[in-house]
C-alpha cells in the first residue's frame, strides 16, 4: 500500500482492529447462526462485542463529536436489527460487515450536517467501496501489511507538520483519546481544539498530497506546514 492512497483509508487502516482469532471467530458464527433463527438476544450480543470499537474507531473519528457519534451507533444497532439477515457469513468473521454498517451510517450523517466536518461523505463511500471490493481472504492477508504500510505513511506525513498539529492527530485520531483530554493537554477549549484538529487535518491532506504528487513526477512540493490556530 502506497503513501498515495487516500486520507481516509490511511487512518482507517492505522486504526483497525487485530484480525479476529480462532475462538471469537467461532463465537461470532454460532452467534450470527442463532441470530439468523430469530434470537434477538443473540444480535445483542454481537452488538455488545463491537459497539465499543466501532464507536472508538469508525464513527468517533469520522464524525468528530461524542454526541453524533453516539446517535449514530444507536442508528446502526436499529439497522443490524433490521438487516441481520442480509448477512452472509465468511470467515473473516462478523465486524467486516458491521463496520460497513457504520461506514454507511457514517456517510448519511456527514451528509445531513451543514457544518464543518473532518471527513467528506464522498472519502467514506470510497472507504465503503474499497471494503466490498476485497475477499475474505484478501481481507484476513492484507491487515497486517496495511497496517504497518499506513502507520508509516502517517508517521512520515505527522513529521512534515508543525509539532502542534501532530500532537492533536496523533493524539486525537491515532491514540483516540477523548477530545477533552487532548484539549486540555494542547492547553485549549474543547472548541478550540476542534478548528486546530480540522485545520490539522487539512494540513495532513496537503502533505500527503504532496508525497503523491513527487511520487507522480511533479516538481512542486510545498514545504513543512507552520500555521496554527
Amino acid at each position: 500500500m502506497s503513501c498515495s492512497l487516500a486520507l481516509p483509508s490511511i487512518l482507517a487502516a492505522v486504526a483497525r482492529l487485530d484480525d479476529v482469532d480462532d475462538a471469537r471467530r467461532e463465537r461470532d458464527r454460532r452467534l450470527v447462526a442463532q441470530a439468523h433463527a430469530g434470537d434477538r438476544a443473540a444480535v445483542g450480543a454481537l452488538l455488545t462485542a463491537y459497539g465499543p470499537a466501532l464507536y472508538r474507531s469508525v464513527l468517533l473519528p469520522r464524525l468528530g463529536s461524542e454526541a453524533a457519534a453516539r446517535d449514530a451507533l444507536s442508528e446502526v444497532y436499529a439497522r443490524v436489527v433490521e438487516r441481520i439477515g442480509q448477512f452472509v457469513w465468511q470467515n473473516v468473521g462478523f465486524y467486516p460487515w458491521l463496520r460497513v454498517v457504520a461506514l454507511r451510517v457514517a456517510i448519511d450523517a456527514l451528509r445531513a450536517r451543514r457544518r464543518l466536518v473532518l471527513w467528506e461523505a464522498e472519502d467514506v463511500e470510497r472507504e465503503v467501496d474499497a471494503s466490498q471490493t476485497a475477499t475474505p481472504v484478501d481481507e484476513q492477508l492484507a491487515q497486517h501489511r496495511d497496517r504497518q504500510a499506513a502507520r508509516a505513511c502517517v508517521e512520515g506525513a505527522l513529521a512534515r507538520l508543525n509539532p502542534r498539529y501532530a500532537r492533536a492527530i496523533r493524539l486525537r485520531v491515532l491514540e483516540e483519546q477523548p477530545r477533552e483530554q487532548v484539549a486540555r493537554e494542547l492547553g485549549v477549549s474543547p472548541a478550540t481544539f476542534d478548528v486546530v484538529l480540522h485545520r490539522a487535518m487539512q494540513a495532513l491532506r496537503k502533505t500527503l498530497g504532496a508525497h503523491e504528487a513527487a511520487h507522480e513526477g511533479v516538481d512542486e512540493v510545498p514545504s513543512r506546514e507552520t500555521s496554527d490556530a
